[in-house]
Parts: C-alpha cells; structure tokens; sequence
C-alpha cells in the first residue's frame, strides 16, 4: 500500500513539474547533495578542455595533469591543517569511511603480534557506510563493537563512551556531525579522552576517524585542533561536484587498500585520478573557505525562522536534537500521526525539495534509525521531515515552504 501511495504521489510530482517547468523550485535537501557553484563548473570545464594527460604519465601533459593535482591536494590539506600527503582522494565519503574503517582492521589483523580480537567503538546515529561496514565485519567475526548510545539532543554519552574504552580497541569512529539531525559532536573532547587513555595504556591505538562530511562546509575541521586521526570529507555537500571524497589519514598510521593496482594515492586509493573531479573539489574547498563565516550566520537565521513557522503553525511539532548545537542549515521535525514520506511527495508537486532522513537509505520506507536513536519510545514508527538549506535559499523560500506545509497538512487531515 506504502509503495502504490509513493508512486502515486511521484506521478504527480512529475507532472506537476512537467507543467511548471519555468516556476522556480525550492530545494532544501542540500544535506543530502548541493548544486555544483558557478565558480567550479568553471574551473572544471577549463580543466576539462585543457588537460587530459594522464597524471601517472611523464611527458609534458602527464606532467601538467600530476601538478594540477598536487596543487589540488596542497589546497585541500591546506583548510583541514595537514599535510598534503595526508590526503587520500576517493570516490566519496562513503568510500572514505570504509578505507578508514577496513583499513585499519586489515593492517592490525596483519599483524600476527596483534592477539586480540580488534574492538571498534562507535554511535548509535552513524551514516550507513560506518555502521553498516560495522555490522558486516562484526557479522564475518574480525570485529567486536560497541555502539555508544546519545542522549535526547542527540549528544553521544560521554561517561559511557570512557567504560566502552579497554585495550582491545584499535578504532573509534565517531561522526562530526549528524547527516540527519544536524547535531554536533564533542569531537575535541573524545579525542582527549583518547588520547589520556593511550597514555595510561602506554599503547598505540585506539586510533580516532570521525566523518565530517556534513560538517566540513560548516565548522572548524581544522584536524589539528580536533584530535583526529583519520577524517572523511566529500566534494558533493560543499558545492562540489558529485563522485569525489577524500580522507585524511595522519602520518605514521598504516592503512591497507581496499583493492588493488598501480600506486595512485599512496596505493591506498589505486586507479588513474579523477583530474577534473579533483579540480572541482580544490576550487569548492576555496570558495567554501570564504563563504563559511557568513553562511553560517546567514543560514543559522534563517534556519531559527523556519522552526519558528512551523512551532507557531503545527500543534505538536517537535524538533529532532538540539536547536542550539547544530549544524547551521540543517532542521529536523517530527509531526505527531503524519506520514512523512507523503508530505514531501506532496511538497515535491508543490516544488519544494526536502527529505524524510538520509538520502542513503529514505528508499527503505522504515524509520529513521537516527531519530529511533533519540526517541524513548523506540517501538513505535517516528516519521521525521528534514529541511537542509543552503546557499541559493532566501528568506522569502523559508516562508512559502512553511505555507506549504500547512497547505499539505490541511489537506492531509480532511
């Protein structure tokens, strides 16, 4: 019934697209992916024009082609705080996540001075491509896991995570912030109880990745400051193009491939190098760089004034995670009886974009594991609606979404 309903209301979508065509949409899933800037598309069709050497190649246009991806690399290494050589470009943040996570499993188990089973600590509200590569290696028996639960803002338990450390943990993995919810965090301070704990042990791991893929367009990822010593990025939700990550992978610490072939990205990530691609996400680094403090504020009012709306035009509504400590674009709610796969079908014929959870996984027709992970009551379904801003939207977007919300929700209820 859930799936004759979804393609219902896609028909409609489609054919209300079709007939306003020249209408501007709204598009508030920027979470999930953001439109490539002007200044990119233009840094990429010049590179695209220009050079087509393959970097591993000698001659003048291999030469050109490997520079361009070096002064790439020096660009992104440069707004994280590291080293050029400590930058892996990758597929995505996806692919990222998993060399982080396999990597360093497979290099431990290697090592038959390892006795241990290798233990990996991490959240109840990761992205699909940590917990489910977690749940996978836990499945084949390499791996035991614990997943640290996070209180109704939607903040890992500290205390918690500090009785799930012991010596045969080899890795945390702990996002920067919440693709769905938004919520931030306390990074910094995980890495210093990390860092104690290593000294009293007097041992090498655990070591400490974080995904900060959604927070890299927004807060301080300075990898330094943050303690860290493997971190996922991704081109595609800085206005990027779509098909690029990159991993930062702290010196001295030995990570195993995935799979194998020539020695592209260190041997980490072999294959010949998407030049253009890489290109595009140096350039989105750059601009992002400039733009980030005023977005932020920009984007944190607007954001503040959508809540608003809808607190004062729904009974009932009620955000996912703190308001305070979030990401600045991102708004998460819940409306009590409603499904809410309907309400953004219904709003996608109206041209507004937004989602029900991570565009990774909003075609399972389940609850959102993030938002279960927040509520008390989990045995009961929880629909979420997530509105993520970005650069294109104005003040005047947050109040015709707002009106059609309302709009679809009257409807909804006669």
């Amino acid at each position: 019934m859930l799936n004759n309903l979804k393609d219902f209301f896609k028909n409609i979508a489609c054919f209300c697209g079709f007939l306003n065509k020249n209408t501007k949409r709204i598009y508030l899933d920027n979470a999930a992916s953001t439109p490539v800037c002007k200044e990119v598309q233009k840094e990429m069709m010049s590179c695209l024009k220009n050079k087509h050497g393959n970097p591993g190649a000698i001659h003048s246009e291999g030469v050109v082609a490997k520079n361009t991806i070096n002064n790439a690399r020096k660009e992104v290494s440069s707004s994280i705080s590291a080293h050029p050589d400590e930058i892996i470009f990758t597929g995505s943040g996806t692919e990222s996540n998993n060399i982080a996570i396999i990597g360093i499993i497979k290099y431990y188990l290697k090592n038959k001075d390892n006795k241990h089973q290798p233990h990996i600590i991490s959240s109840t509200i990761e992205h699909p491509s940590v917990r489910n590569t977690l749940q996978t290696l836990k499945s084949s028996g390499d791996i035991s896991v614990t997943y640290i639960n996070v209180d109704c803002d939607g903040v890992v338990d500290i205390k918690e995570f500090k009785d799930a450390l012991r010596k045969e943990t080899i890795l945390v993995s702990i996002m920067h912030a919440n693709n769905e919810i938004g919520t931030i965090q306390p990074i910094r301070e995980l890495a210093k109880i990390v860092r104690d704990f290593k000294k009293k042990t007097k041992a090498k791991y655990p070591l400490l990745h974080t995904d900060a893929c959604q927070s890299f367009g927004y807060l301080d990822v300075n990898t330094k400051k943050l303690g860290v010593d493997l971190m996922t990025f991704s081109a595609s939700k800085i206005y990027g193009p779509k098909g690029i990550g990159a991993l930062y992978i702290k010196r001295d610490i030995d990570v195993l491939p995935l799979f194998y072939g020539g020695t592209q990205e260190q041997g980490i990530r072999p294959g010949t190098e998407n030049l253009v691609s890489i290109v595009g996400f140096a350039k989105a680094v750059s601009v992002n760089e400039k733009k980030k403090s005023s977005e932020n504020k920009r984007l944190t009012l607007l954001r503040d004034e959508l809540y608003g709306l809808f607190f004062d035009g729904i009974s009932n509504v009620s955000i996912n995670g703190t308001l305070k400590n979030r990401l600045p674009n991102n708004l998460n709610i819940s409306i009590p009886d409603m499904d809410s796969t309907e309400i953004v079908l219904r709003l996608d014929a109206k041209g507004i974009a937004c989602s029900t959870q991570s565009a990774c996984k909003s075609n399972t027709g389940v609850s959102s594991s993030v938002v279960l992970a927040l509520n008390s009551t989990k045995n009961k379904k929880v629909s979420s609606l997530r509105f993520s801003l970005g650069r294109n939207t104005t003040r005047s977007d947050i109040h015709k979404t707002a009106q059609a919300v309302f709009d679809v929700l009257k409807t909804m209820n006669t």
